[in-house]
């Protein structure tokens, strides 16, 4: 498992396609900063929580500079099923063979109930306008993440 990215790491890049089946290029955001957040699982709780977070924050974090790209196993038609259900705005990505996941070391062994499983890490990597990262947040929660990290950013 690649180790975790840290202020000041070059973000790797990726090209993945969105809920509509559209590549969205990490590099086509450069100028600009990205809030890139690795989740689970589309339509469960938790990752719906998170994903409206981000899209009732979507004006404030843009205003200040932010696009969000939110990133998971799902296929693209699955993406399109719960960007459609909770009129989600944020870009929803989807990294079926994981290895966006895991470059970004967002999936692997984690804890869950007690258990040790391999699976998604919900984790956050804001990455600055030139492609490096800024902040790196792993094994985040899902509800409440987004207030908190617009405190961190200071948005």
């Amino acid at each position: 498992m690649p180790e975790r990215l840290a202020p000041g790491d070059t973000a790797p890049d990726f090209t993945l396609p969105d809920a509509d089946g559209r590549p969205v290029a990490l590099a086509d955001h450069r100028g600009r900063k990205v809030i890139v957040y690795f989740y689970p699982a589309a339509l469960t709780p938790g990752c719906t929580k998170q994903a409206c977070d981000f899209t009732d924050n979507l004006d404030v974090l843009a205003t200040a500079g932010y696009d969000v790209i939110g990133v998971s196993p799902d296929a693209p038609g699955k993406l399109a099923t719960f960007r459609d259900k909770e009129s989600l705005k944020v870009t929803l990505v989807s990294d079926p063979d994981k290895s966006v996941l895991t470059a970004y070391a967002a999936f692997g062994e984690k804890t869950m109930y007690g258990r040790t499983v391999t699976g998604v890490i919900r984790s956050t990597v804001v990455v600055d306008e030139s492609g490096r990262v800024a902040h790196a947040f792993y094994n985040v929660k899902a509800t409440g993440h987004v207030a908190k990290l617009l405190r961190d950013l200071g948005v």
